[in-house]
Protein backbone atom coordinates (compact mmCIF):
# COMPACT_ATOMS: atom_id res chain seq x y z
CA UNK A 1 0.00 0.00 0.00
CA UNK A 2 1.35 3.40 -0.99
CA UNK A 3 1.63 6.19 1.49
CA UNK A 4 -0.07 9.53 1.00
CA UNK A 5 3.34 11.09 0.42
CA UNK A 6 4.07 8.65 -2.43
CA UNK A 7 0.65 9.31 -3.96
CA UNK A 8 1.26 13.06 -3.83
CA UNK A 9 4.69 12.67 -5.38
CA UNK A 10 3.28 10.56 -8.22
CA UNK A 11 0.48 13.08 -8.81
CA UNK A 12 3.00 15.93 -8.88
CA UNK A 13 5.14 14.10 -11.45
CA UNK A 14 2.10 13.29 -13.56
CA UNK A 15 1.01 16.94 -13.62
CA UNK A 16 4.56 18.13 -14.29
CA UNK A 17 4.95 15.89 -17.34
CA UNK A 18 1.42 16.73 -18.55
CA UNK A 19 2.26 20.45 -18.43
CA UNK A 20 5.57 19.94 -20.24
CA UNK A 21 3.85 17.84 -22.92
CA UNK A 22 1.30 20.60 -23.60
CA UNK A 23 4.06 23.21 -23.83
CA UNK A 24 6.07 21.06 -26.23
CA UNK A 25 3.00 20.52 -28.45
CA UNK A 26 2.43 24.28 -28.65
CA UNK A 27 6.12 24.93 -29.38
CA UNK A 28 6.06 22.37 -32.19
CA UNK A 29 3.00 24.00 -33.74
CA UNK A 30 4.59 27.45 -33.42
CA UNK A 31 7.80 26.22 -35.04
CA UNK A 32 5.87 24.73 -37.98
CA UNK A 33 3.45 27.61 -38.54
CA UNK A 34 5.48 30.66 -37.48
CA UNK A 35 2.53 32.11 -35.59
CA UNK A 36 -0.37 30.67 -33.66
CA UNK A 37 -3.46 31.82 -31.85
CA UNK A 38 -3.74 30.39 -28.36
CA UNK A 39 -7.12 30.27 -26.61
CA UNK A 40 -6.70 30.37 -22.85
CA UNK A 41 -9.11 30.10 -19.96
CA UNK A 42 -7.34 31.86 -17.09
CA UNK A 43 -8.05 30.77 -13.52
CA UNK A 44 -6.69 33.58 -11.31
CA UNK A 45 -5.77 33.57 -7.61
CA UNK A 46 -3.83 30.30 -7.89
CA UNK A 47 -0.76 29.44 -5.84
CA UNK A 48 1.32 29.38 -9.05
CA UNK A 49 0.96 29.90 -12.78
CA UNK A 50 0.86 26.67 -14.79
CA UNK A 51 -0.92 24.80 -17.56
CA UNK A 52 -3.73 22.71 -16.08
CA UNK A 53 -5.70 21.16 -18.91
CA UNK A 54 -6.69 21.25 -22.54
CA UNK A 55 -10.44 21.53 -22.93
CA UNK A 56 -12.50 19.74 -25.59
CA UNK A 57 -12.63 22.86 -27.79
CA UNK A 58 -8.83 23.25 -27.73
CA UNK A 59 -8.77 26.01 -25.12
CA UNK A 60 -5.90 25.72 -22.65
CA UNK A 61 -6.78 26.10 -18.99
CA UNK A 62 -4.02 27.90 -17.10
CA UNK A 63 -3.99 28.71 -13.41
CA UNK A 64 -2.59 32.19 -12.79
CA UNK A 65 -0.75 33.14 -9.63
CA UNK A 66 -2.09 36.69 -9.54
CA UNK A 67 -5.29 38.53 -8.76
CA UNK A 68 -7.53 39.69 -11.61
CA UNK A 69 -7.17 43.37 -10.74
CA UNK A 70 -5.64 46.19 -12.79
CA UNK A 71 -4.20 43.76 -15.34
CA UNK A 72 -2.08 41.86 -12.80
CA UNK A 73 -3.32 38.44 -13.93
CA UNK A 74 -2.76 39.32 -17.61
CA UNK A 75 0.76 40.53 -16.84
CA UNK A 76 1.53 37.34 -14.92
CA UNK A 77 0.12 35.19 -17.73
CA UNK A 78 2.21 36.97 -20.36
CA UNK A 79 5.37 36.64 -18.22
CA UNK A 80 4.65 32.92 -17.88
CA UNK A 81 4.18 32.44 -21.63
CA UNK A 82 7.37 34.41 -22.36
CA UNK A 83 9.32 32.17 -19.96
CA UNK A 84 7.84 28.86 -21.12
CA UNK A 85 8.22 29.53 -24.85
CA UNK A 86 11.55 31.36 -24.63
CA UNK A 87 10.22 34.36 -26.52
CA UNK A 88 10.35 38.12 -26.11
CA UNK A 89 7.32 39.91 -24.72
CA UNK A 90 6.81 41.58 -28.12
CA UNK A 91 6.13 38.12 -29.64
CA UNK A 92 3.07 37.55 -27.44
CA UNK A 93 0.03 39.77 -27.92
CA UNK A 94 -3.27 39.65 -26.07
CA UNK A 95 -5.84 39.95 -28.88
CA UNK A 96 -9.02 39.70 -26.81
CA UNK A 97 -10.18 39.00 -23.29
CA UNK A 98 -8.28 41.63 -21.31
CA UNK A 99 -11.07 41.74 -18.71
CA UNK A 100 -12.33 38.18 -19.17
CA UNK A 101 -11.18 34.72 -18.12
CA UNK A 102 -11.35 33.64 -21.77
CA UNK A 103 -8.43 35.11 -23.68
CA UNK A 104 -6.99 34.92 -27.15
CA UNK A 105 -3.25 35.39 -27.64
CA UNK A 106 -1.32 35.72 -30.88
CA UNK A 107 2.14 34.19 -30.53
CA UNK A 108 4.81 34.73 -33.18
CA UNK A 109 8.11 32.89 -33.19
CA UNK A 110 11.32 34.88 -33.27
CA UNK A 111 14.41 34.17 -35.36
CA UNK A 112 16.07 32.11 -32.63
CA UNK A 113 13.08 29.86 -31.95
Amino acid sequence: MMSICQDQAEMFLMLFFFEKKMIEEIKKELKNKGEIYLKIKAVPNASKTEFKDRMADGTYKISVGAVPEKGKANTELIKYLVKEFGLDKKNIKLISGASSRLKLFKIVKNKNF
